[in-house]
Formats: C-alpha cells, sequence, structure tokens
C-alpha cells in the first residue's frame, strides 16, 4: 500500500482547459496574431506556461514579442483562471476517502505557482499537505525534472517506494521515471488514451475512485 499520492493539476484534478486557451486567445487577439482552438491548446499545454506561448505565437521562441506575450499571459491568466475551471468530476470524492484512509497529498504543476496557490485556496486546502507550482526562478527545475517531486517527498516525510504518481500525460510518466515513482495515468484528461497506453504506466483510470482500489 502506498503512503502518498503526488498529483499533476491540470487535466488530472482540475478541468482548466478552457481558461487556458481563453488565455491564449487574449494574447492572440492583443498581438493580432491567429487565435488558437481549445483543442489546439489542449496539444500545447503540459511543459509549463512559457513553452505553452511559445507554441501560441508566430515564430515561437524566436519572436521578439515572446516576453511582452509572456507576460500578458500571466497577469491575464492569474486575475481569471477560476472562471471556467473547476474539478473533474468525482475527484472531491476521491479527495475525501484518500484523506480518510490517512494518505498524504501533494501537487506538482507546470503550472505557474501563484496561479497554482490560487487554485489550492480555492480547491484544495482541506486535503493537500504539500503544494508546487513552476518557480524555475528561485532555481527549481519544472517536470518533467524531477525537483518539485523531491521536494514534496521530503516535505511529505515519505520515499518513492511509498510513493504513486498520478497525472494524465507523456510529461507526467516522464517526471515519475525520473523521480523512481510508479505512475498512474487517468484518461479523463488532456491527452488520448492510445497515447497513454502506449507510455505503459503501472495503470490506467477512468474513474478518480479507481485510484482507490489501485492503491
Amino acid at each position: 500500500m502506498y503512503q502518498a499520492v503526488i498529483f499533476d493539476l491540470d487535466g488530472t484534478l482540475l478541468n482548466t482547459i478552457d481558461d487556458l486557451a481563453n488565455a491564449v486567445r487574449y494574447v492572440q487577439r492583443k498581438f493580432g496574431w491567429e487565435e488558437d482552438s481549445t483543442e489546439v491548446v489542449k496539444q500545447h499545454v503540459g511543459n509549463g506556461i512559457r513553452n505553452l506561448i511559445i507554441r501560441s505565437i508566430p515564430e515561437g521562441e524566436s519572436n521578439p514579442l515572446l516576453e511582452e506575450a509572456f507576460l500578458t499571459f500571466k497577469t491575464y491568466y492569474q486575475e481569471h483562471c477560476e472562471e471556467l475551471t473547476d474539478l473533474y468530476p468525482g475527484i472531491r470524492e476521491l479527495l475525501a476517502a484518500l484523506k480518510e484512509k490517512q494518505i498524504k497529498m501533494a501537487i506538482v504543476s507546470n503550472k505557474a505557482h501563484p496561479a497554482v496557490l490560487k487554485l489550492y485556496d480555492t480547491y484544495f486546502k482541506e486535503y493537500m499537505d504539500v503544494v508546487y507550482g513552476e518557480n524555475e526562478e528561485a532555481g527549481i527545475k519544472k517536470k518533467p525534472a524531477p525537483d518539485m517531486v523531491h521536494l514534496a517527498m521530503e516535505r511529505l516525510g515519505v520515499s518513492p517506494e511509498d510513493t504513486v504518481y498520478v497525472g494524465d500525460s507523456d510529461v507526467d510518466k516522464a517526471t515519475a521515471d525520473n523521480s523512481g515513482l510508479d505512475c498512474v495515468l487517468c484518461e479523463w484528461g488532456f491527452r488520448k488514451l492510445d497515447l497513454l497506453k502506449s507510455l505503459e504506466p503501472k495503470a490506467i483510470i477512468s474513474e478518480p475512485m479507481e485510484l482507490v482500489e489501485f492503491i
């Protein structure tokens, strides 16, 4: 039995895609660029918001307006990150069940740390012991590097053998592998089932409460 669960956030616990897509389109409109569909934005998320913007603007990293566009996104998303976002069905029940079983829980996300804290205050304060958002300015590498996961395990007081990582993407599987953790992937998130199967995680779940049975 595992003693701890480390969760990804976007596409795993929260359906954030509409607010993310609206923020991307706000940037694209402001600078006069072609707007992406929500489905396109969904394929661009997972490697942090800077990479999301690089993938969402003409010429990507070579665009001279990249830094301005990135700052515009961060400011807009921080103010609008809760408008259309909500827990996936069954997540609240899952977290309550894990807490009842005294399973330690953490969130490790490539979303900007201030936005993660804002969403934590709304949805997760009563469940999560540790929360990390992207904070590379502090020298903490984002996923799939293991830095945030190792910090979370240290604060939880658990070892890799005691811990399972739960996410919804190839980035999450790579994060788990790099951290020495078993990985469970959920099929309600931002990636298609065929991709999840190709990653060969420890398990793929289609309903949140299946995680309780797995643990």
